[in-house]
């Protein structure tokens, strides 16, 4: 019979079975298996491809190719495949079912034949040995390609790299790709299973066949080989390295033809030989916005997966799943040994748990492949094996190192682990040689080399029990090493403009948290901790750390002593707690007390340029909580105080504060020309507001000019200025100041009546809210997006969404945005016919408007009472034409020449309405003659077609 199924010419062989599709033949142990045709057909397929998923409709137009069969009947015969292969017995797994994608053969197979993977036996050289080779090795093709191109050129290439990476799985498949090269002579020689250096020549002879006779069989060897033309592949070399070594030195010179492949944790250091360092399985980077596609698109997540399916689990991975199989390959540095322990254990605990295990603790001991050597077995026994090969000063040094958290510096490990027994000259030549046998890793970042222990390495020396005050003297010295780091480099953070320079400090930042938890955990040193943690505030800070900056200032505050309250570090830890509870948790009673208990010290202990720190976050939070008369005092004392000092950071900042206290006053023009002054482009500092205001001044100036140019009848301009407001922000790449740029360039989108950019801003901000647990600006952007729902039409929707924001809002409290938030929710209630409620939140606001100073929305507060008393069955039109007049008023005496053009829109309709048409017009026609930009913009189109209305 004639089959649509893959036809292989050679054998395939899994588990006991062995299969030779052109002859259809199946067999276990020998023995013929009786298989149905379609059952058998199917095996094909399946084998054809393993590890891979083969879709339902794929197999059945492959087996089934001229029929139209129902999927009940490919489920029969996959059941059929099952029993007779015994899939599922005593642990047995050769099939697997993925619901709703197909089906995947999961056993591991090999291939023998002519046109096999497997090394050819050749008639002059029966000693082949090469292993069977991975049905599918996982990220390795580059690495094979170029380890047989340079073996070739050179002879002889070291494999070399950290226990579990690979590097046997690697060499076997470069025998395996060079294999006809060398007409089938490979000698595959696993040294790992010798105990006794001594050994190595005569195990090597013997697998060639010669008669060993003396103490010494190298001279054997040599003659067997000098006219042979063999790949000899040496592997796990690094117990007997100084044997080796010296043997493959003689090789090399003395038989010409002879290429040799060795793997090792550390180089051979023999002349002619080429190092090949290979690395771990790149694995996706700790971002947020992954998506499966892009996890599994890495050779790390891949290894996962295909390890986890074919040890029986069933994962469909979603994008969520894969942030977790992400996590785990990154918790396991890449190496593919620890992924494959890993992914055995999904079918047993499942995805979730699997990844919560490594959290608490890496796992060293679970159990690998029956068939793997000794040392390969477990982690913990592949760390054995490594530890057991370093001598007693390396074990010391090593040991020490496990304090540090992911890379750290030459300077940092000279500082933090010499000591008075451990010179540096005696701490640099063991971390020479803990390099050379790939325990500890390296990597250049930036225009430094930096160091680190795997974190399956760190998590073994942790285990390792050494004296209570060495680990303690080690701990003091690691937090006060990256003490001075912060302090010498603190100022650095907010100028890091791309990643390539925030990599060196964000690594080391890991190493910070790493020493305050000590420093303030059960035997640490809270002395130390207090100036760390003052080191730390403005760093955190600058890096949008803000539930961090509020964890450690709030610890080191408790820990003061008697003597040290009241001193310029407590000054600095209340500013920072006060600043990061204020955005994160919004205008709390503790961040008003922290923030004035700083002042306070400021202004008996600090200097001017402390109390214009102050004087900025004093200014946020009264304009945070709604006091916009407090707000503005703050602010004009900070421009005083400024204006004393030479320095601009200060100056830029109570330039802004005073603008955006001004714009929201109404004082549109004096806003305009603070604002503007805080972008002038003066002398350039080093400092930026971040470091002590949480984020940057300039941005937040140039987000309200935005608004500022709107009100004031620039709507291009305007739009322009917030786009350039969140560019600037995202470039900086600080999450506290994007957030900000994005509120007030929502606002800017929502007026222009361009709803499609707002809300791809409130997605971004509502995303970055999520991230970084800053719940105000996350309750703001849902009461847009719910705006954004009224407009579109769902009202009712967006009304709930506003109350519940706005309910939170006021809880927190954060009522920067309210009286915006309450005019879209006034427009929401009209929307659903609840106009009486409308009013009186109008009313509400308007009250509330004129006991916080925040006047700038009276003109569109007076407005919007205007539209909804005309909605009223029986409308006032004389107090809503009241209403419109007082508005018209304000926003001419504010210069608010877009609530102006909206007041007299209103007012014309209503003229229009009542036969006045050429009053209307007069009053329309100058207002709108006033705008030279923005023709496209909602208000304006609303203006033009109200005058193109006939006489």
């Amino acid at each position: 019979m004639t089959t649509a199924a893959v036809q292989t010419k050679d054998g395939v062989s899994f588990g006991p079975f062995h299969l030779v599709a052109n002859e259809r033949l199946l067999t276990k142990a020998g023995a013929p298996v009786e298989l149905g045709a379609r059952a058998l057909d199917l095996l094909v397929v399946l084998i054809s491809a393993p590890n891979e998923v083969v879709s339902k409709k794929d197999l059945l137009s492959r087996v089934w190719p001229d029929v139209v069969v129902e999927e009940g009947s490919l489920r029969f015969h996959i059941a059929s495949l099952r029993k007779a292969l015994g899939d599922g017995q005593d642990g047995a797994r050769y099939i697997t079912t993925l619901p709703g994608r197909g089906y995947c053969f999961v056993a591991s197979v090999s291939r023998t034949g002519g046109g096999s993977d497997d090394a050819p036996v050749a008639a002059h050289f029966p000693h082949a040995n090469l292993p069977t080779r991975l049905g599918r090795m996982v990220g390795r093709d580059d690495d094979v390609l170029k380890l047989s191109a340079r073996l070739n050129a050179s002879r002889f290439v070291t494999v070399v790299g950290a226990g579990g990476v690979g590097k046997t799985t690697v060499a076997i498949a470069v025998g395996h790709h060079l294999v006809d090269a060398f007409s089938g002579a490979v000698l595959f020689v696993d040294l790992g299973m010798l105990g006794d250096p001594g050994l190595v020549t005569t195990a090597m002879a013997s697998m060639l066949g010669l008669s060993v006779q003396s103490n010494d069989a190298t001279p054997n060897l040599i003659a067997y080989l000098r006219d042979k033309r063999i790949l000899l592949i040496l592997d796990t070399c690094e117990h007997v390295v100084d044997v080796v070594a010296s043997l493959a030195a003689s090789i090399i010179d003395a038989a010409p033809q002879v290429h040799i492949l060795a793997t090792s944790r550390e180089a051979l250091r023999v002349e002619s030989e080429q190092i090949y360092r290979l690395d771990a399985l790149a694995y996706p980077p700790d971002e947020p916005g992954l998506t499966a596609a892009m996890v599994q698109a890495f050779p790390a997540t891949q290894l996962f997966v295909e390890r986890a399916v074919a040890s029986g689990a069933r994962l469909d991975i979603s994008d969520a799943e894969a942030l977790l199989v992400a996590s785990i390959c990154r918790k396991l540095d890449g190496v593919a040994l620890a992924i494959e322990l890993a992914a055995r254990r999904v079918e047993s605990h499942g995805l979730q748990q699997t990844a919560a295990l490594l959290d608490q603790r890496l796992t060293l001991l679970w159990l690998g492949s029956r068939t793997a050597p000794p040392r390969q077995k477990t982690l913990q026994a592949t760390l054995d094996w490594s530890f057991g090969l370093l001598t007693e000063l390396e074990r010391v040094v090593l040991r020490r190192l496990a304090v540090f958290v992911g890379h750290f510096t030459l300077d940092a490990v000279l500082e933090v682990v010499t000591s008075a027994t451990l010179d540096r000259a005696t701490v640099l030549g063991a971390m020479d040689s803990l390099v050379a046998k790939s325990i500890v890793a390296t990597r250049p970042i930036g225009a430094m080399v930096r160091y680190r222990l795997l974190d399956t390495t760190r998590a073994y020396v942790l285990d390792i029990r050494i004296d209570e005050a060495e680990a303690a003297d080690v701990a003091v010295r690691h937090a006060a090493y990256y003490r001075r780091w912060l302090e010498q480099t603190g100022i650095e953070w907010p100028n890091l403009a791309t990643g390539e320079e925030r990599t060196p400090h964000f690594a080391a930042i890991n190493n910070v948290r790493a020493a305050l938890d000590w420093c303030f955990g059960t035997n640490g040193n809270t002395d130390i901790g207090i100036g760390l943690a003052v080191a730390a505030a403005p760093v955190f800070l600058a890096m949008s750390l803000l539930p961090e900056c509020h964890r450690w200032s709030e610890r080191a505050i408790f820990a003061l002593d008697d003597a040290a309250l009241g001193g310029l570090d407590e000054m600095h830890l209340q500013a920072a707690l006060g600043v990061s509870l204020m955005f994160t948790r919004g205008g709390r009673g503790a961040a008003r007390i922290a923030l004035e208990r700083s002042f306070a010290i400021a202004g008996e202990r600090g200097d001017a340029l402390d109390q214009v720190h102050l004087l900025g976050p004093l200014n946020m939070f009264h304009l945070r909580t709604g006091n916009f008369t407090a707000a503005l005092q703050f602010a004009r004392s900070c421009s005083a105080i400024a204006a004393t000092l030479e320095d601009p950071v200060a100056i830029a900042l109570a330039h802004a504060i005073l603008g955006i206290s001004l714009h929201l006053r109404g004082d549109l023009a004096e806003a305009r020309t603070e604002l503007e002054a805080a972008l002038d482009r003066g002398p350039r500092s080093q400092r930026t507001t971040t470091i002590y205001l949480g984020f940057e001044g300039k941005i937040l100036a140039r987000a309200i000019l935005a608004r500022n140019l709107w009100l004031q009848g620039h709507p291009d301009q305007a739009m322009a200025c917030a786009r350039q407001a969140v560019e600037e922000a995202a470039a900086m790449d600080h999450s506290l100041t994007l957030a900000i740029a994005l509120v007030w360039a929502i606002s800017v989108f929502l007026w222009t009546g361009d709803v499609r950019s707002a809300e791809a801003y409130i997605d971004r901000l509502i995303a970055r809210a999520e991230t970084h647990s800053m719940a105000p600006y996350l309750l703001v952007g849902r009461g847009f997006r719910s705006e954004v729902a009224i407009r579109r039409g769902d009202a009712a929707a967006g009304v709930e969404g506003l109350r519940s924001s706005l309910q939170k809002l006021h809880a927190a409290p954060y009522e920067l945005l309210s009286t915006e938030l309450n005019l879209s929710l006034a427009g929401g209630l009209a929307a659903i016919g609840q106009v009486d409620e409308a009013i009186a939140l109008i009313d509400e606001s308007l009250g509330q408007v004129e006991t916080n100073g925040n006047r700038l929305y009276l003109p569109e507060l007076l407005r919007k009472k205007a539209s909804l008393l005309l909605q009223l069955p029986e409308s006032n039109r004389n107090e809503a034409r009241a209403c419109l007049m007082q508005a018209l008023e304000l926003s001419r005496s504010q210069g608010a020449r877009a609530w102006e053009l909206r007041s007299a829109i209103d007012m014309a309709a209503l003229m229009t309405g009542t036969g006045e048409i050429d009053s209307a017009r007069a009053l329309l026609q100058p207002v709108f003659a006033q705008f030279v930009e923005g023709v496209g913009t909602a208000d304006l189109k609303a203006a033009e077609q109200l005058l193109a209305t006939p006489r």
